[in-house]
């Protein structure tokens, strides 16, 4: 048996990076992985522009407070201004080019207009309120890296040098299933002894937020024909395998067994709590994960083990969560075998600092301990916590981002 971090680290060693690319417009690049870098042509900005509504000057022309200059011109966002001369000033607004001659902006809240003169009562320096051409991008700067998640603010900067295409990596195809005679789906009447089956649309959530191509096989019967039959059509079909359920030492548990019909499993069970059983395999050059079937062991079993190794098979560079210390709001004085990893909420203590607290019944098929929270509570093997301790903290922002 694994530790936990024994265990990502074997799962990482495995991860293969995608090597298929496409190139494709922005608008459709969002949460694919670059494939090759972006490099800036422009300047960003383009031109010297005014940070602030006001009036462009120049700044030898109001050495002194309550100086009266002649507005001789307007220059709004998209115009381009003529040359300033000695005793005249340009109204100008946020973004507009600043004009030839001009060397400061002063704010509007500093002046009084009358009519076609203004009245600066505050001497400006030069500069002031300037942003400079080619101060955020040079052109030549690399601006995007391979291996970036093209997310929302990736997109803007890629606009905002000019770019209207990326070359991505192809997606990634993952097929899942539940495995169950117990499962209902949502919407159908429960016979005895059913539950709602709720593994499917989390892993499918999960999965949707990797940006992966989703290959949905739904749930299958508690067999061993039926078992290997979709296993083989996923296969055949996919990328990676990701499973909840039926990877466990019962005699209804068929996944593990015939994952090694068809090809061979590496990797069985970690020390941890929740999600003891979980499974590395291959079927041929598709990759399998076997989840645990307990939604909560399936929900943290993914975050911290089965998203790091698509991230890097997707070609992202960044794969790992950040864990951050805060204070304890609670006592644990059960000291365990396994790694455990408690569902906790961030608050606000009584000095003003953050805190964080623990969700009441952590057990591991209260699915509602997880909307509460906001991240893990990671406390090791033998570990006991005592209120006010610094503890790690995972958030969930890190691990559903």
């Amino acid at each position: 048996m694994l530790s936990a971090s024994e265990l990502l680290q074997e799962l990482l060693k495995r991860a293969r990076p995608l090597e298929k690319t496409e190139t494709l417009p922005l608008s459709e690049a969002y949460n694919r992985v670059l494939a090759e870098g972006l490099t800036a042509y422009v300047s960003v900005p383009p031109l010297d522009n005014t940070a602030m509504d006001g009036y462009a000057v120049r700044s030898k022309d109001c050495r002194e407070p309550d100086v009266r200059l002649k507005v001789t011109q307007r220059i709004a966002a998209g115009q381009v201004g003529k040359q300033l001369h000695r005793g005249e000033a340009a109204r100008i607004f946020t973004g507009a080019p600043v004009p030839p001659g001009a060397d400061a902006i002063v704010m509007q809240e500093d002046t009084s207009l009358d009519g076609e003169w203004v009245t600066v009562y505050k001497v400006p320096r030069p500069g002031d309120h300037i942003r400079r051409a080619g101060e955020d991008i040079q052109p030549g700067t690399s601006v995007l890296t391979p291996g970036t998640r093209m997310k929302a603010m990736h997109l803007g900067l890629a606009a905002s040098v000019g770019r209207t295409q990326a070359k991505v990596f192809q997606q990634l195809r993952v097929a899942m299933f539940s495995t169950g005679d117990e499962l209902a789906e949502p919407g159908k009447p429960l016979k005895p002894g059913q539950i709602y089956n709720s593994n499917r649309a989390m892993l499918h959530g999960l999965l949707t937020g990797l940006g992966v191509e989703i290959i949905d096989l739904g749930v299958v019967e508690d067999s061993r024909e039926a078992t290997v039959r979709v296993l083989q059509s996923a296969a055949s079909k996919a990328d990676v395998i990701v499973t909840t359920g039926g990877v466990s030492v019962g005699e209804e548990d068929h996944v593990k067994s015939a994952v090694e019909e068809l090809g061979h499993i590496d990797i069985w069970k970690v020390a941890m709590k929740p999600g003891k059983p979980v499974v590395y395999g291959k079927i041929g050059e598709t990759d399998f994960i076997g989840l645990p079937g307990n939604p909560v062991s399936a929900f943290i079993t993914f975050c911290l083990f089965a998203r790091p190794f698509l991230l890097k098979r997707i070609g992202a560079i960044q794969v790992l969560y950040r864990a951050y210390p805060v204070r304890a709001a609670f006592d644990w004085f059960k000291p365990g075998n396994r790694r455990e990893f408690l569902r906790g909420l961030m608050v606000t203590g009584k000095d003003g600092a953050g805190e964080v607290r623990l969700y009441p019944n952590q057990s591991s098929g209260v699915l509602t301990s997880a909307v509460w929270a906001d991240g893990l509570v990671d406390v090791e093997i033998g570990q006991t916590i005592i209120r006010g301790e610094w503890v790690r903290f995972i958030p969930f922002a890190e691990l559903l981002n």
